[in-house]
């Protein structure tokens, strides 16, 4: 939420009309042609974002924010779903033309971004501490503990155990990831 808050204050501070703000999409409220592009693509890029225009791209940044929204904000029942079924429902095209789109794109598959996101959200529960590692596993949809605390020591080289007791506990920024 505070991406979309930084975005629309932009907006506002660049007296650009807008119709509405989401994660990785703006809609706004004026011709291409009225607009200062590189006036607005400076003040993104000042606060850590980038104007996205080509179609691949777009795809790709829809790909990503969906794979966010997958971890971060879906409730149990959506993430019982075959992934590959979410994401081709979510982005209109099929998965294995975003599978091919996105590692071209990308350094990697759509699978390592996901499982990249979901280790910064074990993370994140792990700081906050108000769950255990088997709930987190749970929430998370791993097969099993095992499986959650192999996946995160393979990423991060700690076990969650060992990330726990950092003072530090260093995690990426989503859009870094």
């Amino acid at each position: 939420m505070r991406c979309v808050s930084a975005v629309k204050r932009t907006l506002e501070s660049l007296e650009i009309p807008y119709v509405d703000v989401k994660l990785g999409e703006v809609v706004l409220n004026v011709s291409k042609k009225n607009l200062n592009i590189e006036l607005l693509d400076s003040e993104l890029k000042r606060i850590g974002f980038e104007l996205i225009d080509d179609d691949k791209s777009k795809i790709v940044n829809k790909i990503k924010t969906e794979i966010i929204n997958y971890i971060y904000f879906s409730g149990d029942v959506v993430r019982k779903i075959n992934f590959s079924d979410y994401i081709a429902e979510k982005t209109g095209f099929n998965y294995p033309y975003l599978s091919r789109l996105f590692s071209s794109v990308e350094a990697h598959t759509i699978e390592k971004y996901l499982i990249l996101q979901k280790i910064e959200k074990v993370k994140e529960l792990l700081v906050y501490d108000e769950l255990t590692l088997s709930e987190i596993s749970y929430e998370l949809d791993y097969s099993s503990v095992q499986h959650l605390s192999s996946q995160f020591k393979s990423v991060t080289g700690l076990t969650p155990s060992a990330f726990k007791k950092l003072t530090g506990k260093s995690r990426k920024p989503l859009d870094k990831i």
